[in-house]
């Protein structure tokens, strides 16, 4: 019997259940207001090159007023019970709940990803995120730094354009639950879904000056970095933009956290579940388009079993929905925006180059908009580009091993440490193997699986500290013996 594909009548989620503005502000001190010198910039969908919203553009004024308005809150923040911040923090996880599908047809019109991805899975982490952190806020004693814990100050947040929500969720809700206040500043392709929780911060009943945002582009983002009435820098995004602010932050009092890119290895010894492992394949590479810091963009096969573990993706691949986003069909959404995509087109255009073999599922893409096809590369070796640089987008690299240690020798041959993947039948393979990768995070059998209550990081280019769980907390608390609450004596003139 010859294979069918299903035929799939669309399923769109309705646009109306998110009602956007034609311009929006900076939210500084509990209120909207124009930037400084009114400058603006367009939001647009990447599915259909749509403007969305007229928003405001920050600059260094823009961040002076909102770090001086989080420094006014900080001391009254701070001073409140861990139990009343906690009841903050569980309110506003309650309005995400509450406003949850206002939200996720909002994030896949501003990002592109496809609306079951931000259904399913974003929103439903966001919410988790403020949860766990707020059952926190009143056990600061307990997180393992110290009897006395204090928070640092004003913690200055940048985001990155593939889980704008997500990473907002990550940053500030450990922040506000360790006592400190937060001028976070988030893509400049993805800014509503951030602006959106400004108003969730509001209708939460969070005090003036807690929570700030800004958008804007990099240079808003440098200014934040560098001020001095910063006590905590977080960053999520390239490794190029994280090298640039551990210089600028470099001989400071400020404390940082980096979580940058990745080329993570998914290893398939020959005793997987073949089934599974393709699942998890597909998982790891096309979810959210590829633009996952974390996504296995690097598969290393077992020579014995290469043919049937490629015939059985190419397979899975074949049944992939590219498309409108807010279709509930979708598997595979627009790629965020416009140089993103030049950026995955010259590179697998370097890997043809280089004497890789390309091969794509038949798929039509959309006229309109930013769309790439999901790929793969066989007869890929390490020097190849693609396999060294971080593509963030649907393209996989096929390498192949014979034993562990080349397994492993060659998941770790990179600048890069911050996830791997490890598919076999053995537990006891899964532990000799785990232990001798150099990543962060280390998925048995499975694939960008996260949990508020588990640490994610990375090591070597992929950055340093963790974020989730109590590791999380701790990096927006002093240690023990250091001075808490941001500057020493003789700073005051950042209140005047």
């Amino acid at each position: 019997m010859a294979h069918q594909k299903f035929a799939y009548a669309p399923a769109p989620e309705s646009r109306a259940v998110v009602e956007l503005a034609p311009s929006y502000g900076l939210f500084i001190d509990g209120e909207f207001a124009e930037a400084a010198d009114g400058r603006v910039f367009k939001s647009v969908s990447p599915s259909s090159e749509e403007v969305l919203a007229e928003v405001a553009r920050a600059g260094e004024a823009d961040v002076d007023r909102a770090v001086r308005a989080a420094r006014k809150a900080f001391t009254k923040w701070s001073a409140l019970p861990g139990a009343e911040r906690g009841k903050y923090l569980f309110r506003i996880a309650r309005v995400l709940q509450e406003r949850a599908r206002e939200l996720a047809v909002l994030e896949s019109l501003d990002n592109g990803k496809p609306i079951r991805e931000t259904r399913d899975v974003d929103l439903p982490l966001v919410a988790a995120h403020f949860f766990y952190y707020a059952g926190w806020a009143d056990k600061l004693e307990y997180a393992g730094c110290g009897p006395n814990p204090r928070p640092l100050g004003v913690a200055g947040q940048v985001i990155p354009w593939n889980f704008p929500l997500l990473m907002l969720a990550w940053k500030v809700a450990p922040a506000l639950a360790a006592g400190n206040t937060v001028v976070l500043k988030p893509a400049e392709t993805t800014p509503l879904s951030a602006l959106f929780f400004a108003d969730v911060c509001r209708q939460a009943g969070l005090p003036r000056g807690v929570v700030n945002i800004l958008t804007g582009y990099g240079d808003a983002g440098a200014a934040l970095v560098a001020h001095e009435g910063v006590d905590k820098v977080a960053f999520t995004g390239s490794t190029e933009v994280g090298k640039a602010i551990a210089r600028t932050v470099a001989g400071s009092r400020k404390k940082v956290t980096l979580e940058l890119g990745g080329k993570a290895a998914n290893i398939v010894f020959d005793d997987a579940p073949v089934d599974q492992a393709v699942e998890g394949i597909v998982n790891g590479i096309f979810f959210n388009q590829g633009h996952v810091c974390c996504a296995g963009s690097r598969l290393l096969v077992q020579e014995s079993v290469q043919e049937e573990v490629l015939d059985a993706l190419k397979r899975r691949m074949a049944t992939l929905r590219v498309g409108d986003p807010l279709d509930k069909n979708t598997d595979i959404g627009a790629i965020n925006s416009a140089e993103q995509l030049a950026r995955i087109t010259a590179l697998a255009e370097a890997g043809e180059a280089e004497g890789a073999e390309r091969w794509a599922p038949p798929c039509e893409l959309p006229r309109s908009g930013y769309w790439f096809a999901p790929t793969l590369f066989t007869g890929v070796t390490q020097a190849h580009r693609i396999a060294r640089e971080e593509i963030f987008g649907p393209v996989l690299s096929v390498l192949t091993f014979r034993t562990p240690a080349e397994a492993v020798e060659k998941a770790n041959n990179t600048p890069y440490g911050l996830s791997a993947g490890i598919w076999t039948e053995k537990g006891s393979r899964i532990l000799a193997v785990a232990s001798r990768l150099r990543a962060g995070v280390v998925w048995a059998n499975t694939f960008n699986k996260f949990d508020p209550t588990s640490p994610f990081g990375g090591y070597k280019e992929s950055g340093y500290g963790r974020e989730g769980g109590r590791h999380g907390l701790a990096a927006y608390l002093a240690e023990p013996g250091e001075a808490a609450g941001g500057r020493g004596e003789g700073e005051g003139e950042l209140d005047r």
